[in-house]
């Protein structure tokens, strides 16, 4: 049973998170040769104010 966890900052709407489950169950279960119902995916939406690349917030770019 694949366990995947993608973190991003929030702010995509359902219909784009929708088809990233999508397509990233599709290439596990083709690449990985496993059934699609036994992918398990989670999503964590973070604040921009809650990331920061290279020292700055996201919030602040």
């Amino acid at each position: 049973m694949p366990l995947v966890h993608i973190d991003l900052l929030e702010g995509r709407s359902e219909e784009q998170l929708k088809a990233l489950v999508k397509d990233v169950t599709a290439a596990i279960s083709k690449d990985a040769n496993v059934p699609a119902e036994r992918i398990h995916i989670v999503l964590n939406e973070m604040k921009p104010s809650h990331y920061s690349v290279g020292g700055t917030l996201k919030s602040d770019q």
